[in-house]
Order: C-alpha cells, then structure tokens, then sequence
C-alpha cells in the first residue's frame, strides 16, 4: 500500500492559529503532511522566507505531530506537489471570498495534473477572522495579536513591528 502524500502550502507570514488548526485537522486526512513554504514577493511579506520557514518549523514541532515536516518552495504548486510525490493538496478556507479564490485555483492545478486532488477544510468557526495580513495590521498599531498566534508568533511579529519603528499613532 503507497502512503498518502498531501501538501499545504502558503507563505505563513506569519503563521496564525487558524494555520495550525488546518495543520492538525490536515494531518489526520493524509499519511504524511507536507508544509510547504513559498515566497510570494507580491505579498510584500513582513519575514523573510527563511524566518518564515524556521517560524512554521518552530510552530509544527509545538503541535507535536509525527507526520508533518516543512519544506520551502519556490515553484508551480503543482510542479512541488509532483516533486514530493502528493495526490492531495489541503487548502483552509474561511469566508466565501477565499472559496473563490481557491475555486479557481484548484481548477487550474486539476488542469495541469489531474492525479492531484484538492480537499478544502473550513476554519474553525472561532479561528475563521484570522488572516496573517490582518494580524499584521493590527500589529503594526499596536494591538494585541495573543488571540490570532501563539505566543512564540507574537513575540516575533511585536519584535520585527519594533525593530520597523511600524507602530502607528492614535
């Protein structure tokens, strides 16, 4: 029997607990979860690419799932999911605006590979408002982020926000 592959892949920047929910919940779906990592410069990302790796690393090992290990990526989804042998690629959802999106998207990668499935996992209904864009935001203006991140997360984010001189005024 072949083991079953599946890759979650995004840019984690940073990586909220909504991330870490789909983490776990993708976990039990697949015999072995990859995460993988990519750059999107068009995201003007608020870590670098290997912070961001070191950061979902830091946050997989927490969860403590023995089936999960991170790769970073710089390809076509599909191309990566081919590269490290997956047929599933999971993907969150949390509102219908994401749905499109990634509608979209997995009719593209069936498109190019049809042996590929995606398998889509609505958020926790209490994790559904978080998005590291909006984590970041309400970072840079001082808020507090405890509620969307773990405490590792937080403590990154408030320090590269710090090192930035972002905070806003009121």
């Amino acid at each position: 029997m072949t083991r079953r592959v599946g890759i979650y892949p995004g840019t984690f920047d940073p990586i909220t607990l909504g991330h870490a929910d789909i983490i776990r919940r993708g976990s039990k779906l697949v015999d072995w979860l990859i995460i993988g990592v990519t750059t999107n410069p068009s995201k003007n990302p608020m870590f670098s690419t290997q912070e961001r790796f070191a950061m979902v690393e830091r946050e997989v090992a927490r969860l403590g799932l023995g089936n999960v290990e991170v790769v970073g990526f710089n390809a076509l989804l599909v191309k990566f999911a081919q590269k490290q042998g997956a047929s599933v690629i999971i993907r969150g959802l949390r509102a219908v605006a994401d749905f499109e999106y990634e509608y979209q998207m997995a009719g593209m990668n069936q498109q190019l590979d049809e042996e590929v499935e995606t398998v889509f996992l609505m958020a926790d209904v209490s994790l559904q408002p978080i998005a590291s864009k909006l984590v970041k935001e309400i970072a840079m203006y001082g808020g507090d982020i405890s509620r969307f991140v773990s405490d590792p997360v937080r403590a990154d984010v408030e320090a590269r926000v710090r090192q930035h001189g972002l905070k806003g005024d009121y």
